[in-house]
């Protein structure tokens, strides 16, 4: 192949190498360059005017397309009846244009095929011509076309990211001029009452009283859009860190409750929990729980006295679990919907018994729920209240056993046959293969043999541990040669349950069933 045939594309390429290399490393990375371009990305055809015997296509096309030289010579347009419709029109027309302006020797087009596995690709044909001198018409025409899809779809990541960071500056000039305004409203009132108490003294006990409350609410509000504002800018800035562990959907949105029993009851409002008991989810507990206690209480606070706020869980897809908080509530209009989880568009009504809020507990809930990797909906209409639904990781409930000897693997499937319908059993070969285990599923519970191949027990508790950051899951040791000292190394390392062998099955079982509660 020669140089003069490759597209500007590799030259562009080349010329950065030379740039920046040594003329050793010039020669080697060239040839690599070619040898990538020219034996993949890259295929050439030729063709005489009316003379479909001087038809040429190189064999490169079969790499880009998936067709033989022989099938594209068969089509109708060559390789250009692989262009998708969308594309065929614009294309034509700029062939056309190209042909008729006798001006011009060489043009460039970028259009997508489908290859034979209906893959699309992006291809960058640069067409030469020779034409008759007199007239202009075409004599000859070579093409050079390269696959440029990875290129494409970086150029669409690059324009998607600009549009993003215009968009994300755009919301947060409005986001400063916004929070800029509500940092120093509340002041009027804090300063205006706070004036009134410290120097007017012949207001009455019952007027104290009621400039305090003003005083008390203000700041608490204030606080609560303070906090919002900070924990949003953490999780932006990754300052705080997802760390999940396994949780029980059920026990952390009734400890939720526990906390706003106090506001539902004064407003005589039923919280009704839907949630099976043994639904587990993979999720970090502060940041989930924050995220619940925002919508429960929104639920709360936007119910007219007597109503229901309904909470239920259940499993979505594969690996997802779906929550749903729905109030019978003042809804939010068709207009407000847009304004929900965006920074520049604080939105916040009153609630039905005059609470306030800041505006932004929302925008922290969808970027708490976004940081886990899941997504966040709702539905509402005015009078008839709100719904809100949102996805976390499933946590499985799975049992991860070290053990690589089938006979011994087989022990355990039947001393753990009783739970077995509720619980998968998971083997690993070693400590290593647990660990790489463990990392894409949190498991229920682990059982290692003190020792096992590649590292012992003690060394694979430390390293759980330093991944958990202090966190593990529950483990069980077991151990032929106990003493003393292992034993005291154990609990220094959080692991209360050395079980000496051989294993009785009863006691087994037991003990495992007493972690899993």
């Amino acid at each position: 192949m020669q140089t003069q045939n490759l597209p500007y594309l590799v030259y562009f390429i080349i010329f950065i190498i030379k740039k920046r290399q040594t003329t050793l490393e010039i020669q080697n990375l060239e040839e690599k360059v070619l040898s990538e371009f020219s034996n993949k990305k890259i295929f050439f055809s030729s063709q005489t005017r009316d003379e479909d015997t001087n038809l040429f296509i190189s064999d490169s096309v079969t790499f880009v397309t998936g067709y033989s030289v022989s099938e594209v010579l068969s089509f109708p347009e060559l390789y250009h009846s692989l262009i998708i419709d969308s594309d065929l029109s614009l294309f034509r027309e700029s062939i056309t244009k190209f042909e008729k302006d006798s001006s011009k020797n060489c043009t460039e087009i970028d259009y997508r095929i489908f290859t034979r596995s209906k893959d699309i690709k992006w291809i960058h044909e640069i067409i030469d011509v020779d034409r008759n001198k007199e007239n202009g018409i075409i004599i000859s025409k070579k093409s050079t076309c390269v696959d440029v899809t990875s290129l494409k779809i970086n150029e669409e990541l690059l324009i998607k990211s600009k549009e993003e960071l215009v968009e994300i500056n755009s919301s947060k000039d409005k986001f400063i001029s916004i929070i800029s305004h509500d940092l120093r409203a509340p002041f009027t009132t804090l300063l205006g009452f706070s004036e009134i108490l410290l120097n007017e003294k012949d207001i009455s006990e019952e007027e104290k009283n009621e400039y305090i409350q003003y005083i008390y609410e203000s700041s608490k509000n204030q606080l609560s859009m303070i906090n919002c504002l900070l924990d949003w800018s953490r999780l932006q800035t990754g300052r705080v860190k997802i760390e999940p562990e396994r949780l029980n959907v059920r026990t952390v949105i009734s400890n939720v409750i526990a906390q706003l029993t106090g506001e539902a009851v004064r407003k005589n409002i039923d919280l009704k929990i839907d949630i099976p008991p043994d639904l587990y989810m993979n999720a970090d507990d502060r940041l989930i729980n924050q995220a619940l206690m925002h919508l429960i209480n929104n639920g709360i606070k936007y119910s007219n006295e007597g109503k229901n706020v309904f909470i239920s869980a259940s499993k979505f897809k594969e690996g997802m679990i779906e929550i749903i908080i729905k109030d019978e509530g003042v809804g939010i209009s068709e207009e407000n919907h847009h304004k929900l989880f965006k920074i520049d568009q604080k939105f916040s009504l009153p609630g039905t018994s005059g609470e306030k809020g800041s505006g932004l507990g929302l925008t922290l809930v969808k970027e708490i729920i976004e940081k886990h990797g899941s997504d966040i909906w709702f539905y509402s209409q005015v009078g008839e209240g709100t719904e809100f639904h949102f996805t976390v990781h499933e946590a499985k409930n799975l049992i991860l056993i070290v053990e690589e000897k089938q006979n011994i693997q087989d022990d355990y499937k039947r001393m753990l046959s009783a739970i077995s319908n509720h619980y998968e059993l998971r083997f690993a070969k070693n400590g290593y293969d647990a660990i790489s285990i463990y990392k894409s599923v949190l498991p229920s519970i682990i059982i290692i043999d003190h020792v096992m191949p590649l590292m012992n027990g003690i060394q694979f508790v430390e390293a759980i541990n330093k991944k958990e950051n202090n966190k593990p899951v529950p483990i069980i040791v077991t151990i032929a040669d106990y003493s003393d000292t292992l034993n005291d190394r154990y609990e220094s390392l959080g692991i209360n349950s050395l079980i000496v062998k051989p294993l009785n099955d009863d006691f087994l079982l037991q003990t495992v069933k007493q972690l899993l509660n």
